[in-house]
């Protein structure tokens, strides 16, 4: 049985054969029907819901109760819809709207039945609730996907060197200063595009910025081993290029979200989307070890790097710079995204007196400087205060980043866990980040919904929670209770990410990418200068004068941002 009708062509075949009879029966359907080229609503009371095309309403209604054979469109009926022109068949009950503004017209095509004769078949029409769930997912959240994805890919691709510098100092007789200029070459590139990458993409759109950095720091990936092979000038300059890359992903990323995330949504999706880099850093160091065992230093550069094609095929057919470059978002979720707002044209000029003339703008840059300072600190140097705090032997390694391996030996000597447990640490501020930055997305939207502001909450405990929890590391007496301070100070830091890292989108949505450009410049200053003046501290002083300047910027960083900073828009 078919929407539309069972109607039989033998019998409308002799229908119309009659000629003149159909003629004049022609134009008395039409008279009685009303049908004069608008539209048709002319079924029987029980078939009131059911819209199709004018000249279909009248013949196939009409001739159904004048021919004796009951009318065509029963009032439910399991039915089978034949979908031409690749659309996908499908069984379901159907249920139409009532409205006339959702009248469309049907096309009715002949389907065999089982005793042979064809059958009327509605072929195309308004057929609610069709397609699939995944064409049903909301698009927004399809390019938050996308950015987390991209975030990932981005620290697999930057803490895979940490891991095969080992094996490729021993390979090519580098000595320790040789590694450490290796591993800065990046922060060259990294710091030239901060800027450069958020001014791009306020003006060419957030897919071209982005899809640009992942192509290019996958390339960079790749091409690691050969320049490693061709000499020392040539790895430096790939590692600044894949800096230039990754330098771009997180302004890039930050104008997407402002125009495809509603501020109902904000938090949890940036906590989402961070937190694709902490699971990328725990990504990394479980898969590069295994990769170097099986096949050699070089297959973690082409593995990770090859990663980047396939994201970019998806990023291609998937994503779009704003709402309004996407031809199959629905009408409603764009009402959602925008909330009756129009959106609003490319940037063309950056006004940068007007941009840094606002106290919320430097509130974000000074307070972006005091967190990192305290994050890169955590980060880079937390093996070497579990060797100096807790080693007999006292030991100094003035290294920026530890290879996995040597982090696991350096736990399971110092701290006499087993290698298993000394892994799971490795990575377990990584995973505290992770599960706490979207946590406090949660709770910070869920807020956001009642109506309360978040702007001064979730950054005071951002920077509040690892001041208090890094202050109490001169006092704890066992190395767990130092694991567990750290993670818990890495895990409040986490809620940064609904504060600081939410705020350029709230100040000036317009201007979102430039305004992450600034201040994450200053945050990458803050974990170069910090990196180096911990070492001179700890040449003159100690672990506890360390955590003193840490907490220190972390206190100035929360009374100027509970001064200057601001969750409404400023900038326009």
């Amino acid at each position: 049985m078919a929407i539309g009708g069972l109607i039989s062509n033998r019998n409308f075949g002799s229908f119309i054969g009659s000629g003149n009879g159909f003629q004049n029966e022609r134009g008395t359907l039409y008279q009685r029907l009303g049908i004069n080229g608008t539209k048709s609503n002319a079924l029987c009371r029980s078939h009131k819901s059911r819209k199709i095309s004018p000249l279909q309403a009248g013949l196939q209604h009409e001739l159904g109760h004048r021919r004796g054979f009951q009318c065509f469109l029963p009032p439910t009926m399991d039915s089978r819809f034949r979908f031409r022109n690749n659309i996908k068949v499908n069984r379901f009950r159907a249920h139409y709207k009532s409205e006339e503004s959702d009248i469309t017209e049907g096309v009715v095509d002949s389907l065999p039945s089982a005793d042979g004769s064809a059958e009327a078949v509605l072929v195309e029409g308004n057929l609610q609730n069709a397609s699939p769930w995944w064409q049903q997912f909301p698009r927004r959240w399809v390019i938050v996907l996308l950015c987390f994805a991209s975030f990932l890919l981005c620290n697999m691709d930057r803490v895979n060197m940490s891991i095969a510098i080992l094996p490729m100092s021993q390979e090519y007789s580098w000595n320790s200063a040789t590694v450490g200029l290796i591993q800065s070459s990046f922060f060259w590139g990294y710091l030239l595009t901060q800027i450069l990458g958020g001014i791009w993409a306020d003006k060419f759109g957030g897919k071209v910025v982005l899809g640009f950095g992942v192509v290019w720091w996958s390339i960079a990936t790749i091409m690691t081993p050969i320049a490693a092979k061709l000499g020392l000038p040539f790895l430096l300059v790939v590692r600044a290029f894949m800096g230039i890359g990754e330098g771009v992903a997180m302004p890039a990323m930050n104008n997407m979200l402002s125009k495809w995330i509603p501020v109902s949504e904000r938090s949890r999706s940036l906590a989402l989307v961070y937190s694709g880099m902490y699971l990328g850093s725990v990504t990394g160091l479980a898969f590069s070890p295994m990769l170097i065992h099986k096949f050699g230093w070089p297959s973690v550069f082409y593995s990770f790097g090859s990663l980047g094609s396939i994201w970019f095929l998806l990023w291609l057919k998937y994503a779009y710079s704003s709402p309004k470059d996407d031809p199959e978002l629905s009408e409603e979720e764009k009402k959602v995204i925008l909330g009756g707002s129009k959106p609003r044209e490319p940037v063309t000029v950056i006004p940068w007196k007007l941009i840094l003339s606002k106290p919320p703008v430097w509130a974000l840059i000074i307070s972006h400087f005091c967190h990192n300072w305290g994050t890169f600190i955590l980060l880079t140097w937390m093996p070497t205060y579990y060797n100096q705090a807790w080693s007999s032997a006292s030991l100094y390694f003035p290294m920026v980043e530890y290879s996995y391996r040597q982090v696991k030996r350096l736990l399971s000597i110092v701290l006499k866990f087993n290698l298993t447990e000394s892994g799971l640490l490795c990575v377990l501020p990584w995973f505290t980040m992770a599960v706490f930055a979207n946590i406090g997305g949660w709770i910070a939207d869920t807020l956001v919904s009642r109506g309360l502001s978040i702007t001064a909450i979730m950054q005071s405990i951002g920077f509040l929670g690892p001041a208090f929890f890094l202050t109490q590391l001169s006092r704890v007496k066992t190395p767990a209770m130092a694991v567990l301070c750290m993670a818990c100070s890495q895990g409040s830091d986490a809620f940064s990410q609904s504060g600081l890292y939410s705020n350029h989108q709230d100040i000036g949505p317009r201007y979102a990418g430039v305004l992450l450009g600034l201040s994450n410049t200053a945050g990458v200053l803050a974990g170069v200068f910090g990196t180096a003046a911990t070492g001179y501290i700890l040449q003159r002083g100690s672990w506890d004068d360390v955590f003193k300047v840490a907490v220190a910027l972390y206190l100035i960083g929360t009374l100027v941002w509970n001064l200057f900073a601001t969750g409404e828009k400023v900038l326009d």
